[in-house]
């Protein structure tokens, strides 16, 4: 064995231990969503921001309940030896009796943002789990095709090995020795390249899931959760996607939006009660109570409350085509996963009655070869053929796995409830709950 061979052994030896296959127990591609649902960063954000939200309708409510204020006002005077002393203070509320029902529609507007939000919330989730799926199917892909690229390099070692002993006995030639040794070159950078493919794909893996890969083996499509029909398949996406509820609860505040920004054109009652209390060092102590009522009728505002309203009314228009460009969207989205599923499930069984054949000539052609019926070029042809076959066999089952995960998400089925993950799921009703009706209070929570 020459010294470039020992050379790369050791290094694929090393490349060996840094492949990121771990130790320990297999995980699956159900327990690397499960994890991805646990950890996942990108759905910390949007639970957080759909919190945020979730205060939308406190601030809201806030329109109901009375303002207080409170001041104290103190002064000292010194003139001519005279000292006077004056403090004042004074408590004020005021409560709105009528806003023209401004606030009751702004609080449609903020609840139908919290329940859209909720929706996005679990677009997001599909996301995620889409992409947990996507990259667990990507990294037991790359790491077969890394197996099986050592293995063709240990077949081209054998026919190099063949062809030097073939030479050294006058029953080969230097061109099969020449050969031999370009393949088995060549194949040394496609398992360098696909070394390095692995390596990125178990970035994005523990990107996704939040932690290194332990044993990924092939996972199996998820068919069984598929419907019978692609029509069936766009009815239920069509009436479960989150995007198209999300969409539909965008309308709903649109609507709402637009009464409230009539309420500006009604007029407003409001009731406000004072108390002053005065504590003079010449006058003495006294206090002072008042009730004052307030009628405002608006009459002109420069044309802006009308500009408003109209605005709000092609905000309107636009969410409406929105929920029917968001259909088509999902729709489309649909068909394509769909049709994506079927053309892998196909092109891999085409693939396995390729490999069959393929494996069947190349062993033909090493046994003629060995009567001289074939030449080494004839049997490094053959390999490079079963090879390609062994490869498109696991790219198309990478894609078939894909395919159907996405075929799932597409129609907003690759859910925590739907996939019966091993979860804590998170509720984002319960926040929304402990706040809404919130007066007071500085502390938040995470759930």
């Amino acid at each position: 064995m020459s010294f470039h061979i020992k050379k790369y052994l050791r290094l694929a030896l090393v490349a060996t231990f840094l492949m990121p296959v771990g130790v320990g127990h297999a995980e699956s591609i159900i327990g690397a969503m499960s994890r991805a649902y646990d950890n996942n960063p990108d759905l910390a954000v949007a639970r957080a921001g759909l919190r945020a939200t979730d205060e939308g309708v406190a601030i809201a409510k806030s329109g109901y309940r009375p303002v207080i204020n409170g001041s104290l006002d103190g002064t000292y005077t010194d003139s001519n030896g005279q000292t006077i002393r004056n403090a004042t203070g004074t408590i004020s509320i005021t409560q709105k009796l009528f806003d023209g029902f401004a606030t009751k529609n702004n609080v449609r507007v903020a609840e139908a943002g919290v329940f859209a939000g909720r929706e996005n919330l679990r677009s997001t989730e599909i996301s995620i789990l889409q992409s947990a799926a996507q990259a667990y199917a990507n990294l037991a892909r790359d790491n077969q095709i890394v197996s099986i690229r050592r293995k063709n390099i240990r077949f081209l070692q054998e026919q190099l090995n063949a062809a030097t002993s073939r030479l050294n006995v006058g029953e080969g030639t230097r061109t099969d020795v020449s050969q031999a040794r370009a393949q088995l070159a060549s194949a040394k950078a496609q398992l360098t390249g696909a070394i390095a493919q692995a390596k990125s794909a178990s970035a994005v893996y523990v990107q996704i899931i939040g932690s290194a890969p332990s044993k990924i083996s092939q996972p199996k499509t998820i068919a069984r959760l598929l419907p019978r029909s692609l029509e069936a398949a766009v009815s239920r996406g069509l009436s479960s996607h989150p995007s198209v509820s999300a969409a539909q609860y965008n309308v709903d505040a649109a609507e709402f939006q637009i009464n409230a920004n009539k309420a500006a054109l009604l007029p407003g009652v409001s009731v406000t009660g004072t108390l002053t209390g005065v504590d003079d060092s010449v006058r003495g102590r006294s206090t002072t109570k008042s009730v004052r009522g307030t009628v405002s009728v608006p009459i002109y505002s420069g044309g802006a409350n009308y500009a408003k309203i109209r605005q709000s009314k092609q905000t309107l228009a636009q969410r409406k085509a929105q929920v029917e460009s968001t259909r088509r969207s999902v729709e489309q989205s649909i068909v394509a996963s769909w049709v994506s599923y079927e053309s892998a499930v196909a092109t891999l069984a085409a693939n396995q009655a390729e490999l069959k054949a393929a494996r069947l000539a190349l062993n033909g052609v090493v046994e003629e070869r060995k009567v001289g019926q074939r030449t080494t070029l004839d049997v490094l042809n053959a390999q490079q053929s079963v090879l390609r076959a062994q490869e498109s066999i696991v790219q198309n089952r990478r894609n078939a796995v894909v395919s159907s995960y996405s075929t799932l998400a597409a129609m907003g089925l690759l859910t925590v409830d739907y996939l019966k993950l091993r979860v804590s799921r998170y509720n984002p009703d319960r926040h929304y709950q402990a706040v809404k009706d919130k007066w007071f209070g500085l502390r938040t929570t995470d759930n």
